[in-house]
């Protein structure tokens, strides 16, 4: 299963970037031997131009049929473990492509939210966008990690 991060913004070279790339190098590692990966970045970018470009970037950059998760702070919150399992799940059932979207600082429309297969939170808070998308790429990694049952998860 293909893993697509559609995220609004570019990200320039810094710890954020580094951290990025190293969970997505441990994802790939991991998630390899279990159907998961590769896990590819789309960086789409409206210069001001305001929520709904970012809508119709957004839209092109997720690959048709992918199952769509929207990070969204009023989404649902979801232990590791579950979110594991979700991605496992997804896997089993043979989606092929898995797209993950941060919007930019207004979020994402509500038509990609109301048409998202699902809503996922980090919580109550609000993330930068940028943390945000190192959190997720943390998240993907320690899934993968808990599907191959390594001890990276310690709960």
């Amino acid at each position: 299963m293909r893993l697509h991060l559609c995220v609004v913004g570019r990200l320039r070279a810094g710890p954020e970037r580094d951290l990025i790339s190293d969970y997505t190098d441990r994802y790939e590692k991991t998630g390899r031997s279990l159907g998961l990966g590769p896990l590819c970045v789309v960086e789409v970018d409206a210069k001001g131009a305001g929520q709904q470009a970012e809508h119709a970037l957004l839209t092109r950059a997720i690959p048709k049929g992918a199952t769509v998760v929207v990070m969204d702070e009023r989404g649902k919150v979801m232990p590791s473990p579950v979110f594991a399992q979700r991605l496992g799940d997804w896997r089993d059932q043979g989606v092929s492509d898995l797209a993950f979207v941060i919007g930019g600082a207004d979020g994402v429309l509500p038509e990609m939210r109301a048409a998202a297969d699902l809503k996922l939170s980090f919580g109550a808070m609000v993330w930068p966008h940028m943390l945000a998308r190192v959190m997720l790429c943390e998240q993907i990694y320690r899934a993968a990690s808990i599907l191959a049952g390594s001890p990276y998860h310690r709960a």
